[in-house]
């Protein structure tokens, strides 16, 4: 009897037949991983084994169509009953018996083929009766909600096929799936290759469970324990997912995602969704010193098939999550974003922060906002990007081999194919190359060679063995101006050979010259003639100083001397918890060598008039005489109301009664005021002493003698020079007070001498000692009056700490001291010439024009390819010497990729030298030929040939320490060439490309060179920022 129903096709064999094949199928049919297996009614099964047995097709038994009604809740969802048992409720049948069950006797209409994966449990394999129950929506529209069964071994890209089709999503759209728990957390499903049961258990979802149960026995039919002891049953079967949903997120036109709301820089609001400009044209923000980063960006954007690639989205096919060298798909996922949002055509710029994150995530080098190279980010990007989209899965270790002889087309072949096994993606497809290594041993000739592959060549620069350095030369004469002078040294010399070129021209011997680095008005380091040349930078500015003929022999008592020139504020600085005054350090700093006996504060001071005579005015003595004139008038008016103050207090003490003791008080009170008057006869003694009349008194002649001594004492210090007063009250810490003492005491012993016979001159004792103490007063407020320009201070070496003297008046006994000209700002204005300071004149070496220097790629090319000797720190290891040997290397082209870069080495690292190189390399925009240079010919058709256009360029302006990168790239669509500095984009012609800051050069092979599809636009500023940051040029 054949079915009639859903299902039937083909007209069943015999009962026995029937019999036999189906319990023989289900005998010796085993679980795998992965098959299928069919739920069918224990009812409707048991039917067909009576029906079978029978022998009668025309038996009452027949069982009908294949109905599994009993086994669902309700017949509208089709949903399983909880708790069903095999055996009891259902049996299980492999697929193959299914179908012939299925052909025989048809399913009937409406009701599902109850198909079940077999699954992998811990130690045992089980067949998964309730599949995973997941709720699907879109992103856009998360009240739509769906729910769909899926086996554990369903792949995630199976979930996503589904969801496309239930909510009509187009095939060629872009979608990411993310997956939600109970607790609202979101966690990105990347891997869609991976099934559903490892994603949840990676994820750390939570299961529900249920178990095989024997309702007869009450116990579990796998390890028949109890049914209360069923949860340390190790054979659950895993069989629904608590709330898992599964949302469908779809990229936006301008390339974005709806989760990830980037910035983009626009016009306006009102832009937001009008603007169209050129697909690729479009600029990388600054996030903070990431122009390196932008400018390898744009270069690997204006790739051709690379940017192709990851617009047909091939890469989502080929993303490898397991690999462990590799970043998980994450770089590769955040450099698709950035490309799709700039060939987008939606935005005038891209905010990369994410990619960003990404690299530094991966990257610890990249992380934080420093400077960095853009080779370098590019050596690790395209590492990134191999290794997450590296089509091998499973890496197997190869043993490479010697070529031994062997022909180079075989051994070159060889590797190729070997790196291929281990290495194949778009980036190896793109930009991977073949080197041929020869090295030979210099003590036994054996010749090693081997092939590499390579992503880039790093090509020297030649390298000058001179270098030109501009310095400043300071004379010892102090009315010279500093001389700019341009000396050409040798690169790997030392400061001794600065100062012998410097000597030729200032004919001043090198031997008298010290060489200092002066920074922010303070010398940063002053350098020993031994010392490499290397340690100076060009941007640096270097001082050398000319010291004087005795100090050319090195002696104990000689001391070479900084001096710094500081102001002081108007105010005391009390945050420090001192009380000083705070000062800055202005001016250029000057060297100069001298005896360790002049270094006292009354021989430097004397010194520093001498060597700043240039820009420094000493005062007129008519303009000392007023500056004291007003003084003392100042003085006199304040002395007058100290007086009056004292008689007013003595009247009050002594209730205006005037007693002997009142009497005794005014007698001591009179030299006093008589000491007044000497100190401003003593002020016009130093200009004309014929001037001063003394009064006839009984004093007058002690009064005379006085007046001698004084005129002695004045007339000595004059011989002396007027520096030593002044001197002392520069230094701030001189004892005047002992000095004026023992003048005093001199007086005093004159006096007594001639005194000695006469007693009627004992009385005059007294006044004499008056006299004495007059003097010392007058000469102390004399000295005060004569106010000195600057004062000297010892201080360390950043001309910031003031530090103690030694005895009060010398420096130190260091060989190198540090000590600043403190200058009060009011003096500093009256007397030094700040624009006198600042000038300079220029030597006529400087009016030489230096020539820029200008080299051919070819050359660099083939520098590349000249033959070396390994250095130390890198010795090969001779097979057959059995030693580490300084061999001779060689590097030659076998084949190159259909994307070649060139990194030109401008950066300079070596034991002898740190330099960037700013030598011109001209480089060709269309016709590179390598075919004179490569060592496989490409002479047959299937070759292919070794001409290159020029597509890209990354710039680097700057020097070592700091710079700016920028890059010129030529539009695959339209053909024009762009220049792109971060943000700002403008168009660009081919003769503004060769410049001496190109840095890697990006080269297409000319048969994989496609014409434009679009013309050329009008040559203006396409795209720029427009009221957004970043517009002008950032340097970093």
């Amino acid at each position: 009897m054949a079915a009639t129903g859903s299902g039937a096709a083909t007209e069943p064999p015999g009962l026995e037949t029937q019999r036999r094949e189906i319990e023989t199928l289900l005998r010796e049919q085993e679980l795998r991983v992965g098959e299928s297996w069919y739920l069918v009614g224990r009812r409707w099964l048991d039917s067909w084994n009576e029906y079978v047995k029978t022998g009668d097709q025309n038996s009452p038994s027949f069982p009908g169509q294949i109905d599994n009604t009993e086994l669902f809740e309700n017949l509208d969802s089709y949903r399983l009953k909880e708790r069903l048992v095999e055996h009891e409720d259902f049996i299980l049948v492999p697929a193959e018996a299914w179908h012939k069950l299925l052909s025989w006797y048809g399913m009937l209409d409406g009701q599902p083929a109850l198909e079940r994966k077999v699954i992998d449990l811990p130690s045992t394999l089980k067949v998964e009766i309730y599949p995973v129950e997941i709720f699907l929506c879109l992103h856009s529209n998360m009240d739509d909600v769906v729910t769909a069964q899926f086996s554990r071994t369903d792949t995630i890209l199976a979930i996503q096929k589904v969801m496309q089709k239930q909510f009509e999503v187009a095939e060629d759209a872009e979608p990411r799936l993310w997956m939600k728990s109970s607790d609202t957390s979101c966690e990105r499903l990347r891997n869609v290759h991976v099934t559903v049961l490892d994603s949840c258990l990676a994820s750390g979802m939570q299961l529900a469970q249920t178990y095989t149960y024997d309702k007869a026995n009450n116990n579990c039919l796998a390890c028949m324990k109890p049914w209360h002891e069923l949860q340390k049953c190790s054979f659950v079967v895993i069989w629904a997912l608590c709330g898992w949903t599964v949302i469908m997120e779809l990229r936006n036109s301008d390339g974005t995602w709806p989760s990830s709301r980037p910035q983009i820089m626009r016009n306006s609001v009102d832009e937001q969704d009008t603007f169209r400009g050129q697909p690729g044209v479009c600029g990388l923000t600054n996030l903070g010193n990431t122009c390196f980063m932008n400018s390898a960006l744009q270069c690997l954007s204006n790739t051709p098939p690379l940017t192709e690639y990851f617009l047909r989205n091939s890469y989502l096919d080929e993303l490898n999550f397991n690999n462990p060298l590799g970043m998980k798909g994450e770089i590769a996922e955040a450099y698709a974003d950035v490309i799709k949002q700039m060939w987008s055509g939606r935005h005038y710029s891209v905010v990369p922060r994410i990619f960003k994150t990404k690299v530094g995530h991966f990257a610890s080098q990249f992380l934080g906002y420093q400077q960095h190279d853009s080779q370098e980010l590019l050596s690790f990007l395209l590492d990134g990007l191999h290794e997450d989209l590296n089509r091998v899965k499973n890496k197997e270790y190869i043993e490479l081999r010697d070529a031994d002889g062997r022909p180079d087309q075989e051994v070159a072949e060889e590797a190729w194919r070997n790196h291929r096994r281990r290495n194949d993606s778009v980036i190896v497809d793109t930009f991977h190359g073949l080197f041929k290594s020869t090295l030979v041993c210099p003590e036994c000739n054996k010749v090693s060679v081997t092939f590499d592959p390579f992503c880039y060549l790093s090509v020297p620069l030649p390298v000058s063995k001179e270098r030109v350095m501009e310095v400043f030369f300071v004379s010892l004469d102090p009315l010279s101006k500093p001389v700019q002078h341009r000396v050409v040294v040798p690169k790997a010399g030392r400061v001794i050979d600065l100062c012998t070129a410097l000597s030729q021209t200032t004919n001043v011997p090198s031997h008298q010259m010290v060489v200092a680095d002066v920074f922010n008005h303070r010398f940063y380091k002053i350098y020993h003639v031994d010392e490499s040349l290397s340690c100076i930078l060009d941007r640096d500015d270097i001082f050398v100083y000319e010291l004087s003929a005795s100090c050319a022999v090195e002696d104990e008592e000689e001391v070479l001397l900084a001096v710094y020139m500081r102001e002081r504020s108007h105010y005391r600085d009390y945050g420090s918890g001192g009380s000083n005054y705070s000062t800055s350090l202005f001016g250029h700093p000057l060297l100069m060598a001298l005896p360790r006996a002049q270094c006292n504060r009354d021989a430097l001071y004397q010194l520093f008039l001498q060597r700043l005579a240039r820009y420094v005015r000493q005062p007129d003595p008519a303009e000392e005489v007023e500056e004291e004139e007003e003084e003392e008038e100042e003085e006199d008016e304040n002395d007058a109301e100290d007086n009056d103050e004292e008689e007013e207090l003595y009247k009050n003490q002594t209730n205006g009664v005037a007693g002997d003791e009142g009497e005794e008080d005014t007698e001591k009170a009179g030299p006093s005021k008589k000491e007044e008057s000497s100190q401003e006869n003593a002020q016009n003694d130093g200009q004309n002493k014929n001037d001063v009349q003394p009064e006839t008194s009984p004093n007058n002649e002690v009064g005379e003698k006085a007046e001698e001594v004084e005129e002695e004492g004045s007339n000595s210090e004059l011989d002396r020079g007027s520096s030593t007063e002044e001197g002392q009250s520069a230094c701030g810490s001189t004892d005047t007070n002992s000095q004026d003492a023992a003048d005093g005491e001199q007086v005093a012993a004159e006096a007594g001498k001639e005194d000695e016979g006469d007693d009627d001159n004992e009385e005059d004792a007294e006044p004499i000692a008056e006299v004495n103490k007059s003097m010392t007063a007058r000469r102390c407020c004399a000295e005060k009056k004569r106010k000195p320009l600057f004062t000297i201070q010892a201080v360390n070496s950043n001309g910031t700490t003031d530090q103690g003297m030694a005895d009060g008046s010398t420096l130190s006994s260091c060989s190198q001291l540090y000590v600043a000209i403190d200058w009060d700002p009011d003096m500093k204005k009256k007397y030094y010439n700040e624009n006198e300071a600042e000038k300079y004149v220029k030597h006529q070496s400087m009016d030489v024009p230096q020539q820029q220097t200008t080299v051919q790629l070819q050359e660099c090319i083939e520098l590349f390819t000249t033959v070396e000797t390994l250095e130390e720190e890198n010795p090969w290891y001779c097979p057959t010497c059995k030693k580490h040997q300084l061999a001779t290397k060689k590097l030659d082209l076998w084949s190159l990729p259909e994307v070649l870069i060139i990194h030109l080495k401008r950066f300079s690292y070596t034991k002898y030298s740190r330099e960037k190189l700013d030598t011109i390399v001209e480089f060709p925009l269309r016709h590179l030929d390598f075919s004179g240079c490569l060592l496989r010919k490409a002479g047959s058709d299937c070759e292919p040939p070794s001409r290159y256009d020029l597509i890209a360029v990354s710039n680097h302006y700057g020097g070592l320490r700091d710079g700016h990168y920028t890059s010129y790239a030529r539009n695959k669509d339209n053909g024009q060439w762009y220049y792109f500095d971060d943000s700002k984009v403008t168009c660009a012609k081919e003769e503004q490309i060769v410049t001496n800051a190109a840095y890697l050069l990006f080269y297409q092979r000319q048969d994989k060179i496609r014409q434009p599809t679009l013309p050329p636009p009008d040559n203006h500023i396409t795209s720029t920022n427009h009221d957004g940051v970043g517009g002008a040029m950032e340097i970093d």
